[in-house]
């Protein structure tokens, strides 16, 4: 791989870093538009137990709802990372886990543990989330799956 290609790959793996790193900060603030803006306009957010949201309004719903306004209003921390990615042109995989912890009032418990698998697209804005599937390691096949590192980019 020449050195302008190497570049590319390690700004390519940054840029997408710091688009997942941005999702708790958005969500912990209730910033449902910039985490909707993480996506692209017809993205897919997949949550075990609360369905697929498609789309950035419906994505940004799922940070205005009533079961998230209710996490943040107990004090929460959405902790992604780190993610290993996998590049393939204008599109890339990202495999990790996510975090989130709930304030009880005497201090943070774990609300939930969860495998996630980020496809990513190159765009005319940058990075953005295609889909993002998230499953809780309750012990499914289904959630460990997500975390398999054998799985290539998404094609054009």
């Amino acid at each position: 791989m020449d050195t302008l290609a190497r570049l590319q790959a390690l700004e390519d793996r940054e840029a997408i870093r710091n688009l997942i790193a941005s999702y708790g900060p958005l969500a912990d603030s209730g910033d449902a538009a910039g985490v909707a803006a993480l996506w692209t306009e017809d993205g897919i957010y997949a949550v075990g137990g609360f369905g697929e949201s498609r789309g950035r309004d419906a994505i940004a719903a799922l940070i205005a709802g009533e079961t998230h306004q209710r996490l943040m209003a107990d004090g929460c921390a959405h902790l992604l990372g780190p993610v290993a990615i996998t590049l393939g042109g204008d599109h890339a995989t990202a495999t990790g886990h996510s975090v989130v912890l709930r304030h009880t009032g005497s201090g943070f418990e774990v609300y939930r543990v969860s495998a996630n698998r980020w496809a990513l697209l190159r765009t005319s804005d940058g990075w953005r989330v295609a889909r993002r599937d998230n499953a809780m390691l309750d012990g499914s096949a289904a959630a460990r799956a997500l975390l398999s590192l054998r799985v290539a980019p998404h094609p054009s």
